[in-house]
């Protein structure tokens, strides 16, 4: 127990200078939150999170037959996405090895069965900062992948949806700078498309939305329950505070 604890406050510890980089930079874009309930949404993220982040990124503290609670069976979730192992009741760890990943990337990639719950800042909810960030990869041959990001400045990854979204590049102009005039900004003004990719832009941002929809519901799988179940109490509770209000009248109705 204490060595996951601290795995877990270590994969924290990376990742909030992303959501630190987030808050100061570009505005978010709205994550639509209407994808958390839509059972084939989730299960469409399901599928892209195993296609395209399980090869580097684990999801440690997530069993593969938890994914039951959004409609798939253990033959389906054995045959279309537990591909690194035969039992669907194990982990879902990556099926590279941490040393190599290390030697590559220049650090471990981190765990991802929290991500958007550790991303949340000022600037919006940690699903914001993910739908955000997975969409706004450039081309930038002067990084080491060829990839920066404008939610994440110097991002150490590749885009892992290049094949989906195409190759774009990043168009910027300098501005006066607003609190200091004798100096200029570096402004993003908007994305060129290089490359088409297999998926239109609208098609895409569908993706993506799913995608992060199931890292949302994987860090809290009881989320959708917890909400509806809050309705339901606080309706108990609306009644209930009508009625004790009513017999608390009538008990002391005779009283002066």
């Amino acid at each position: 127990m204490k060595k996951i604890l601290l795995s877990l406050l270590a994969s924290l510890a990376v990742l909030s200078g992303g959501a630190q980089a987030a808050s100061e930079g570009a505005p978010l874009d709205r994550f639509p939150t209407e994808r958390m309930t839509d059972v084939a949404a989730l299960q469409n993220g399901a599928k892209l999170f195993v296609n395209y982040c399980l090869n580097c990124h684990s999801a440690s503290f997530m069993r593969y037959n938890r994914l039951r609670d959004i409609g798939l069976t253990d033959e389906q979730i054995k045959s279309n996405l537990a591909f690194p192992t035969k039992n669907v009741g194990d982990m879902m760890k990556a099926s590279i090895d941490p040393k190599q990943a290390k030697e590559w990337f220049g650090a471990t990639p981190p765990d991802l069965t929290v991500i958007a719950r550790s991303r949340a800042s000022g600037a919006g909810s940690g699903a914001d900062y993910l739908y955000t960030y997975l969409r706004t990869y450039y081309r930038d041959e002067t990084k080491a992948t060829g990839w920066n990001n404008i939610a994440f400045p110097n991002v150490g990854m590749p885009n892992p949806l290049w094949e989906l979204q195409g190759q774009r590049a990043a168009q910027f102009e300098e501005r006066q700078d607003p609190h200091d005039h004798s100096k200029t900004v570096h402004v993003f003004k908007g994305f060129q498309q290089l490359t088409p990719g297999t998926m239109s832009p609208t098609e895409f941002d569908g993706a993506v939305a799913d995608l992060v929809a199931y890292m949302q519901w994987m860090g809290e799988p009881q989320q959708n329950f917890r909400v509806r179940l809050g309705v339901w109490v606080l309706i108990f509770l609306g009644l209930f505070t009508v009625i004790a209000w009513r017999l608390n009248a009538a008990y002391w109705k005779d009283i002066k």
